[in-house]
């Protein structure tokens, strides 16, 4: 493993890369699954570091992370094939193995049972301590309407019709590669 990092201290590499895109991986029952993530935020609560990820209900990434409660956040870094995040968002690793379709490899994580993505640069280990669906009624319209449009059913990895849940992640460990 690389070098322990205060996740707090490289929040200006890492929310740049959220917006990019970043691998969410999860595991449960012997089988990993990573996802392509584009929504998170990484703060302080409970006077403790989280990483909060937004996934869909539907997702078989929610199947696995309500199992365990545990996820890694892998940051891509410099000259890593950006067609790798384009797949890993639009196909389920419900019936295939992504990880290994995708050419990744993973390594054990220091703390939680989840595995880190070995070509990540940076890597958060995070156990969920709270999670929040979505209200659809909370939402304005204008949100509903671009991110929630109805059209795509939860079956589908383009679904649509489903809400996020926000599964709040403490940082138990973050490091670099």
């Amino acid at each position: 493993m690389g070098e322990k990092i205060d996740v707090l201290e490289h929040a200006g590499e890492i929310l740049p890369a959220v917006n990019k895109g970043v691998l969410l991986t999860s595991a449960a029952n012997g089988k990993a699954n990573t996802m392509t993530i584009s929504w998170g935020m990484l703060g302080v609560e409970w006077a403790r570091p989280v990483f909060v990820t937004f996934v869909r209900e539907g997702r078989f990434t929610r199947t696995l992370l309500d199992e365990t409660d545990e996820f890694t956040i892998g940051i891509p870094g410099e000259g890593f094939d950006r067609k790798i995040l384009g797949r890993a968002g639009s196909v389920t690793g419900r019936d295939i193995d992504k990880i290994a379709e995708l050419g990744l490899h993973t390594v054990k994580s220091q703390v939680v049972s989840v595995p880190a993505i070995a070509e990540a640069v940076i890597t958060l280990e995070c156990r969920v301590v709270y999670r929040q669906p979505q209200d659809r009624n909370a939402l304005p319209a204008g949100i509903l309407d671009r991110f929630y449009p109805q059209d795509v059913p939860s079956t589908n990895c383009d679904a649509n019709r489903d809400m996020h849940i926000a599964y709040y992640g403490e940082v138990v460990a973050a490091y670099t590669m």
